[in-house]
C-alpha cells in the first residue's frame, strides 16, 4: 500500500478511453467498518470516487487523486485492484458508453477541510451492507460486500435466474428464425 498524503508518482501512462479507476474509501474494522460513498454530480446516485486514468500517474495513484478531488480524502491506497465493475457513463453529447472501472482500496487516514469538488457532491460514511445496497451497479455492490467480508440479507439478494428448459431454448430459437424470415419477404 502507498501513502497518498504527499505522493506524486512518475508512473506509467494509462491508456484507453473506456476504462476508469476508482478508490473504495474505508475506515474502521469489524463492526466499526465504514465505506464512504459520494453522490455523482449529475444523477446524484451513490458512487465511489472515480475518474479517467491520468498521465504520469499509476492507476492506483490516479484513484487516490480522485478520492482527494471528489471527497477531500487522504490515506493509504492499495497498489493492486480489488476488482472491477461496469456502468453506463452518460457523455456530454447525450450518448452513453459502457465503462469498466478498476477499484483500489483506500484506507482513509484524514479528511481535508477543503477540496476541489467540495459542495458539488454529498458524502456519507455507511456500514458495508448499507453502502452495498445504496449503489446501483450490481458488480460494485458485490465488490463492496466481498471487500467487507459480509453478506447481504437474503431478501435483498436477487434470485438466481432459472435456466431455460430445452423446450424453451428450442422455442426461442424457432421464434428468432421465423421473425428473421418474416422480415425478409415483402408482405
Amino acid at each position: 500500500m502507498t501513502d497518498t498524503s504527499g505522493v506524486k508518482g512518475a508512473g506509467r501512462k494509462s491508456g484507453g478511453k473506456r476504462r476508469q479507476v476508482a478508490a473504495l474509501p474505508w475506515r474502521g474494522e469489524g463492526e466499526a467498518l465504514r465505506i464512504l460513498l459520494v453522490s455523482s454530480r449529475e444523477t446524484r446516485r451513490w458512487v465511489i470516487p472515480k475518474g479517467w486514468p491520468m498521465k504520469d500517474k499509476t492507476d492506483f495513484q490516479a484513484a487516490a487523486t480522485e478520492a482527494y478531488e471528489e471527497a477531500g480524502l487522504d490515506g493509504i491506497i492499495g497498489e493492486q485492484s480489488i476488482g472491477e465493475y461496469e456502468y453506463l457513463k452518460k457523455l456530454k453529447n447525450g450518448m452513453a458508453r459502457l465503462v469498466k472501472v478498476d477499484v483500489y482500496p483506500l484506507q482513509v487516514t484524514g479528511e481535508r477541510e477543503a477540496w476541489p469538488e467540495q459542495g458539488q457532491r454529498t458524502l456519507r460514511w455507511m456500514p458495508p451492507v448499507e453502502a452495498a445496497l445504496a449503489v446501483q451497479e450490481p458488480a460494485l455492490r458485490d465488490l463492496i460486500v466481498r471487500f467487507a467480508g459480509t453478506t447481504l440479507p437474503e431478501e435483498e439478494c436477487p434470485a438466481p435466474a432459472k435456466a431455460p428448459t430445452p423446450v424453451r431454448v428450442a422455442f426461442d430459437r424457432l421464434r428468432r428464425r421465423v421473425t428473421a424470415l418474416w422480415g425478409r419477404y415483402p408482405r
